[in-house]
């Protein structure tokens, strides 16, 4: 009998520890609406931000130098960003940043802004992307940019 509650303390704690982690890895590349609406200058982010920013949208890695995941997540934006004109992919590496990381909340890498030409942050990842939830939120954007533009597109072709 004594015996017993020990036993059932460690059964208890392997539990929850197993649902929190769970919890914690289905969150991770998910995307987040927590940074929405927030203006990123490419200017705070560096050099190689301002260079490369894209016409209609940014795709903003935030990295570190051991980052296990941030070589893949690196390709991954890349191609969707080579896959869309208009399209950049922009890589901050945040190591020797730490105002970066307190200005954008940065509690793991790699994380991933999208960013609009206004420079407004429409969604956010934290972890390695979804390329699924990555495509889903760029053609929304890109779509709601492309009808914004249409209008004007339409008048501009139709004067000769």
């Amino acid at each position: 009998m004594d015996l017993l509650l020990p036993l059932g303390s460690i059964t208890g704690l392997v539990v929850i520890a197993t649902a929190l982690g769970l919890a914690w890895r289905a969150a991770r590349g998910r995307t987040s609406k927590r940074s929405a609406g927030e203006i990123v200058e490419p200017a705070t982010l560096g050099a190689d931000a301002v260079t490369g920013w894209g016409r209609d949208a940014t795709l903003v890695q935030f990295s570190t130098e051991f980052c296990s995941t941030c070589p893949q997540t690196r390709r991954v934006l890349a191609a969707e960003a080579a896959a869309h004109p208009g399209v950049a992919h922009v890589d901050v590496d945040v190591t020797d940043r730490p105002d970066l990381v307190t200005r954008f909340s940065l509690l793991q890498t790699p994380t991933t802004l999208l960013v609009d030409a206004a420079g407004v942050v429409r969604a956010r990842w934290g972890g390695a992307v979804r390329p699924p939830l990555l495509r889903e939120s760029l053609r929304g954007l890109l779509s709601s940019a492309s009808a914004h533009q249409s209008p004007a597109s339409a008048h501009e072709g139709s004067i000769r």
